[in-house]
């Protein structure tokens, strides 16, 4: 077997990359094969874990095919118990196969999450230019890069897009990608097992550390310590690191100052919720993509739009939506009709009723604003007024199932081509004013509470 395993180690070389190898495969020590059992000593329990975790797979088959008869792998650290595999809590059930094992990696990989799958917009097209320029490997020109938005906004896509760009394009990279619970649990497992030096080396020799729903360290004192000096020691060596969260750093509660100043240094890109436009565009990507899976399904015309305005908070309930159509429709053999929406989605439709009233909305615009509600419903066009109004327009738009006419009638009887142009106007401007949106989103939010 000890002849044998250095061939072995050869192929895992060529499998797994030089860097992962050099960290993790070449420190091994091949003892001997007992009753099915390989054994190996690790230089360390959290080397020996790592590999079991990751590896022990690839390995088994290897052995195998060099004739031996094994069914499992056992690791010792010098006269230590062998090494167990610990079960891992964290590990995302939404996620599939991936060539994980390309990299250092705390999170598997869905293939379908790359950038030839994200449909760009104007709410994520300065978040996906960002994300692209990580993915190049090249310089460190901001660090860290933060990304927040709300949920299913694509913020996972556009991190493990990057993690993907990178294990392709630059296999030299050891490129670390995880959310911040497991970060968390890696972090109170070393203290358990007292192998902080370990964890601290295997997290501070990275080239890019990628750090998922960062909001979860917060409140806990110990992971944001070492979080804290994880973030300095690469930074330090001019290495990249990528976040993100559901807010601005800013705005997370019980995340330590320092930390939020730190993230605040690189750059931070909001990824605004969804347009029409954009939510129309992700269906018809998703239904070309479907469709290599169920084959050929007919669509009736206004399908697509009555999605695109019925679902409009969340971009994974309507994949999953369209998804159920596609499934549906092939099992049934009947083409896609507004009945088979209206039957088949009545739940998601149900949930996705939008309960903020036109009314509503006018009153808390013209509070923010401070401007009276009969100015806003009445003819003033003054900046002052006319501004409000036309972003009160759009948030009916965005936040009620209220039609053009509909909002038209309770904006003091004005016609529904002049609430299509403030709707219009206001989108315009969130493109290129910053105060601008943070008001909406602020609105919003207030909304939506």
């Amino acid at each position: 077997m000890k002849e044998n395993w250095a061939g072995i180690s050869d192929e895992l070389r060529r499998e797994v990359g030089e860097s992962n190898h050099k960290s993790w495969i070449e420190p091994l020590e091949c003892l001997a094969i007992e009753q099915g059992v390989a054994r190996f000593r690790a230089p360390s329990r959290f080397v020996g874990d790592w590999v079991k975790r990751n590896y022990h797979d690839q390995i088994l088959t290897l052995i195998r095919n060099s004739g031996s008869d094994v069914t499992r792998l056992d690791f010792v650290v010098s006269n230590a118990a062998p090494v167990r595999l610990k079960p891992d809590p964290v590990r995302s059930a939404t996620t599939t196969t991936t060539t994980g094992d390309d990299m250092l990696q705390g999170t598997v990989l869905d293939p379908k999450l790359s950038f030839d799958n994200f449909v760009v917009g104007k709410p994520n097209e300065l978040a996906h230019a960002a994300a692209r320029r990580v993915a190049e490997g090249g310089p460190v020109t901001f660090n860290p890069l933060f990304l927040y938005g709300g949920v299913g906004l694509g913020k996972t896509h556009l991190m493990q897009a990057i993690a993907w760009e990178l294990t392709e394009k630059r296999p030299d990279l050891q490129v670390l990608y995880l959310s911040a619970e497991k970060f968390m649990y890696r972090f109170v497992q070393a203290l358990r097992d007292r192998e902080i030096m370990d964890f601290k080396n295997i997290f501070r020799s990275v080239d890019v550390l990628m750090v998922d729903d960062v909001q979860f360290i917060a409140g806990k004192e110990s992971t944001q310590e070492e979080f804290f000096h994880t973030f300095n020691a690469l930074v330090d060596q001019n290495k990249q690191i990528v976040m993100s969260a559901d807010r601005a750093p800013g705005e997370i509660k019980d995340l330590e100052a320092r930390i939020s100043s730190r993230m605040q240094c690189g750059l931070v890109v909001d990824l605004h919720p969804t347009n029409y436009e954009l939510r129309l565009g992700i269906l018809q990507r998703k239904a070309a993509h479907f469709a290599q899976s169920y084959g050929s399904v007919t669509i009736n015309d206004g399908i697509f739009e009555f999605l695109a305005h019925r679902i409009s908070t969340n971009v994974r309930v309507l994949e999953g939506a369209l998804q159920r159509l596609f499934a549906f429709s092939s099992l049934i053999g009947q083409e896609i009709t507004m009945d088979m929406v209206q039957d088949c989605l009545s739940d998601i439709l149900r949930s996705s009723e939008r309960r903020v009233t036109v009314e509503e909305i006018q009153r808390k615009v013209a509070e923010h604003f401070s401007i009276r509600l009969s100015d806003m419903l009445g003819p003033k066009r003054t900046r002052t007024i006319a501004r409000p109004r036309q972003i009160a327009m759009y948030l009916s738009k965005e936040l009620t199932s209220r039609s053009l006419p509909e909002i038209g009638r309770r904006f003091g009887g004005r016609d529904h081509t002049t609430i299509l142009h403030g709707v219009r106007k206001v989108e315009e401007m969130r493109a290129n004013d910053s105060q601008l949106n943070e008001d909406i989103e602020l609105l919003r939010r207030l909304l939506e509470s």
